[in-house]
C-alpha cells in the first residue's frame, strides 16, 4: 500500500523513531506515539485553516514546509505515564507545537534568516510586517486551543510564552557587563528552547492525569533536553552541508548572534583562537554594512573544525547526561528507556 501524504509527513517528523524506540519491546510504544502524531498532525492541519486567504497562506507555510514535531513526540511519550493520549494531550501538543511555529516566524526576521526548512523564510516572501503578524496569529490559535483545557492549561501556556519573550529579549540584548556570556547563554537557551520543549513533557503528564510526582522531574528533562538540542544545534549551523540544516551555514553567526561555539572560541587565550575571533567579528561588522556574506565562508569553515565546537558538543552530551539523571522519579519500563534514548538522540542526531 501507497503511504498516505499524511502518513509520509509522520514519518519524516519521526525521524528520531529508530533510536528513541529501539527493539521489540518498544515497537508497541512507538505505534501508540505514532497515532497520537497522526491525530495531532491531523489538530494542527485544521487549526491552520482561516478563512482569509492571505492569513490561511502565510499561516500553514511553514507547517507545509515539514518540522520534527519533537515537542508533540514527547509530550505523547509522556502521556504514556497515565491515561494515554487523551484528547486534553492532544489539544496541549498542538498548542505548544503551534507556539513553537509561530516563534520560528518571529525568530527569522529578528535574525534575518534567509531559509528555513529548505525554503525560503516568510519574511522573505511577505516581508517583515507580515511575518511578524503571522507568528502573532499562530500565538493566538495557540492560547485559543490551550484555553479549552482549562485554567491549569493557560498558565502553562502563558507561563511558558513568558519564559520564550524573555529568553528572545536577553538574545535580543545580549550580556551586561560582569556577566558570564556562556552562562548567559545557557540561561537565554534554558528560556527559548527548553521552556517549550519542558512544557510538552509537563503537558504529557499533567493532560494524561499520570502521578503529579512526576511533573517536576518532566519539567527538569524537559528544560536539559532543550538546551542540548539547541546546543547541537549550534554545532549544525556551521554544517558545510545546508541540505542539512535547511539554512545558510552559520546563518546566526554571520547575523551577529552568537553562538556557543563561538563564545567558547572567545574565551580561548592563544593567539591562533584569538586571530580566528577577530576575522569572525571584522566579516560580521562588514556583513551588517552590506558585504556580501560569503566572505565569512572560511572562517566559519575553521571554527567548525576548531575544538571550540567540540567543547559545545560535549556539553551537548552533558546536559543530555543530566536530563537522564532527571528520570530518577520514574518507574522502570518502557517510557522511561524511550524517554532516555530521546535525551541521548536530541544531542547526537547523527544517526
Amino acid at each position: 500500500m501507497t503511504p498516505s501524504a499524511s502518513d509520509s509527513r509522520i514519518a519524516g517528523k519521526l525521524g528520531l523513531s529508530d533510536r528513541i524506540f529501539a527493539g521489540p519491546r518498544s515497537r508497541r510504544l512507538l505505534k501508540t506515539v505514532e497515532a497520537g502524531l497522526e491525530r495531532v498532525d491531523q489538530t494542527l492541519g485544521a487549526e491552520l485553516r482561516m478563512t482569509d486567504a492571505l492569513a490561511d497562506s502565510t499561516s500553514r507555510y511553514l507547517y507545509d514546509a515539514g518540522g520534527k514535531r519533537v515537542r508533540p513526540l514527547l509530550a505523547l511519550l509522556t502521556a504514556q505515564l497515565g491515561d494515554g493520549a487523551t484528547d486534553e494531550v492532544v489539544s496541549a501538543a498542538t498548542a505548544l507545537e503551534l507556539t513553537h511555529l509561530g516563534s520560528l516566524y518571529h525568530d527569522d526576521v529578528m535574525d534575518a534568516a534567509d531559509k528555513r526548512r529548505g525554503v525560503p523564510s516568510a519574511h522573505e516572501v511577505w516581508g517583515n510586517s507580515v511575518a511578524i503578524l503571522t507568528g502573532d496569529l499562530l500565538f493566538s490559535r495557540a492560547s485559543q486551543i490551550m484555553a479549552r483545557n482549562g485554567d491549569r492549561a493557560i498558565r502553562l501556556q502563558a507561563d511558558t510564552f513568558e519564559r520564550l519573550v524573555l529568553g528572545q529579549m536577553h538574545e535580543t540584548v545580549g550580556p551586561q557587563e560582569g556577566d558570564d556570556r556562556i552562562a548567559f547563554y545557557l540561561q537565554v537557551l534554558a528560556d527559548k528552547t527548553g521552556s517549550l520543549i519542558a512544557a510538552a513533557a509537563q503537558a504529557g503528564v499533567i493532560f494524561s492525569n499520570a502521578a503529579p510526582e512526576y511533573e517536576q522531574a518532566m519539567v527538569t528533562f524537559g528544560e536539559k533536553c532543550g538546551v542540548a538540542f539547541q546546543l547541537l544545534d549550534d554545532v549544525i549551523d556551521l554544517s558545510s552541508d545546508p541540505d542539512e540544516t535547511g539554512k545558510v551555514p552559520g546563518t546566526d553567526l554571520r547575523a551577529g548572534v552568537p553562538t556557543m561555539p563561538y563564545l567558547v572560541l572567545a574565551e580561548r587565550p592563544d593567539a591562533a583562537s584569538i586571530e580566528l575571533r577577530t576575522r569572525i567579528d571584522e566579516g560580521v561588522a562588514r556583513i551588517a554594512d552590506g558585504a556580501d556574506p560569503a566572505i565569512l565562508d572560511g572562517p566559519l569553515a575553521e571554527l567548525r573544525d576548531h575544538d571550540a565546537t567540540q567543547a559545545t558538543l560535549d556539553l551537548a552530551h552533558a546536559w543530555s547526561r543530566e536530563a537522564v539523571e532527571a528520570l530518577a522519579p520514574l518507574p522502570d519500563g518502557q517510557v522511561r528507556e524511550a524517554l532516555t534514548r530521546f535525551a541521548e538522540a536530541v544531542a547526537d542526531r547523527s544517526s
